[in-house]
């Protein structure tokens, strides 16, 4: 089973209709265009977007498999001095860059690490799970670097 927050089911779920809705059918009136040109076999805005719609199909069957076997979690934990999944965890540490950092614990689909919504299945997510404020804890990024840092909010 993959979960998922309300938040992330919402957000993939409206990507999920941009791409049937505005994307594809974009990109099939310009395969339709770039058809009518002549010979397909050299037309590179042809094969362009070619590529372009089987990517994006790709992508389509990628959300809808993982849209099909999701629970969408609702519920904040009882205890919420613990991390749990969907919690939003400030850290701070000598070895952080800035001498702090935040993540957000979330599924797997709607993970996006470069606004620091991790994976609940990443080392990092995996190393804070059912840690409480205060505790100190060892991450490993993903470089292999082991960084000691301390959870100083915990956030549903």
């Amino acid at each position: 089973m993959n979960y998922i927050t309300a938040e992330g089911y919402r957000r993939v779920s409206a990507e999920l209709v941009a791409l049937w809705k505005v994307k594809r059918p974009e990109i099939v009136r310009a395969i339709s265009a770039a058809a009518a040109e002549g010979d397909r076999s050299e037309n590179a805005e042809y094969i362009y977007r070619k590529k372009e719609l089987r990517e994006t199909d790709r992508k389509i069957r990628h959300l809808e498999k993982h849209l099909k076997d999701i629970k969408v979690v609702q519920d904040k934990p009882k205890n919420r001095n613990k991390v749990f999944f969907g919690a939003r965890v400030s850290l701070c540490g000598e070895s952080l860059p800035d001498g702090e950092c935040q993540y957000r614990l979330v599924g797997m689909i709607e993970s996006r690490p470069e606004v620091g919504e991790i994976s609940i299945h990443s080392p990092v997510a995996k190393a804070l799970l059912g840690k409480e404020l205060g505790d100190e804890v060892v991450i490993v990024l993903p470089t292999g670097e082991k960084r000691l840092v301390e959870i100083v909010e915990i956030d549903y």
